[in-house]
């Protein structure tokens, strides 16, 4: 671990977690559980990642909001299917690589390698990096994988980024018109023709080929863009499956939405000594 780290130490959730503060006041807060960024509040703003009030942490458990990384598989589509549902990554805990801190953003890198744990489940040398920028309105996300050892394995990956919104149905997405997306509620795929996405319900698709996105809910305008990572992932549980779901509030459907920077569709395959990187970031623009 290097020296003269520049963070503060604190609980969440019951777990370590550390945080990181710019120069301008901007923060983030990440668990050392997932390296799972739980909270990201910009220069003079105001929270905007939905972590539910009802999220639990602990050893095999997946945390509720956020940031949760997605690695080596998303959901039960595999690569791999005999590994858990959105892989190990996410219930591992990690270890603080480095931190700086400039003018204008902190900076906090998190690494994961594999161990006997990981390796009983998926037979492979790996070692993953997420490394957090924070400053003024702007968060920087970026997953790095590398393959240290001497075999080809392939991966699935997703930062599956949990925003918070005022209210679902006050949420509009534009940037995904003439995208192909898999809609995984009605099934099939099609080609979204719509230039300003609204959301009532439930939501799960998973769009390809992406490009730079704008969130807007009322007087915010969030933009979001991503490198590396092909596709984007829109999921809401709607009010059904959010009041089965033990770790969420009844309501809490309508305070959120996940858009995930993903590489689902085309799993990347790394050979021995290969490596691959993905970005997902996010600004908020002037009303």
């Amino acid at each position: 671990m290097s020296e003269n780290l520049i963070f503060e130490t604190l609980e969440v959730l019951g777990e370590p977690a550390v945080r990181v503060q710019a120069a301008d006041g901007a923060h983030a807060t990440v668990l050392l559980h997932g390296a799972q960024v739980v909270s990201w509040v910009p220069a003079g703003g105001e929270e905007q990642l939905y972590l539910s009030p009802k999220a639990v942490a602990g050893e095999g458990k997946a945390v509720r909001g956020g940031v949760p990384v997605i690695f080596p598989q998303f959901e039960l589509r595999g690569p791999d299917t005999s590994l858990p549902r959105h892989g190990f990554a996410r219930t591992r805990r990690w270890t603080v690589e480095s931190s700086r801190r400039d003018k204008d953003c902190a900076l906090l890198t998190l690494v994961l390698d594999d161990s006997a744990e990981t390796r009983a489940i998926w037979p492979h040398a790996f070692t993953l990096e997420l490394t957090i920028s924070v400053g003024a309105g702007r968060l920087d996300l970026e997953l790095y994988a590398h393959n240290p050892g001497d075999s080809r394995w392939p991966f699935a990956a997703a930062l599956h980024t949990y925003l918070g919104v005022s209210e679902l149905s006050h949420v509009r997405l534009q940037g995904l018109e003439g995208c192909r997306y898999e809609d995984r509620v009605v099934g099939g795929e099609t080609l979204e023709d719509h230039p300003e996405k609204r959301f009532h319900g439930e939501v799960d698709r998973i769009y390809a080929h992406t490009r730079d996105l704008l969130l807007r809910d009322g007087p915010r305008r969030l933009s979001i863009e991503s490198a590396g990572f092909s596709d984007t992932v829109i999921w809401n549980p709607g009010p059904e499956k959010c009041a089965a779901l033990p770790d969420m509030p009844a309501e809490g459907w309508q305070h959120m939405l996940c858009i995930e920077a993903a590489q689902v569709l085309k799993p990347v395959t790394l050979g021995p000594d290969e490596e691959w990187s993905g970005r997902q970031s996010f600004s908020l623009l002037a009303a």
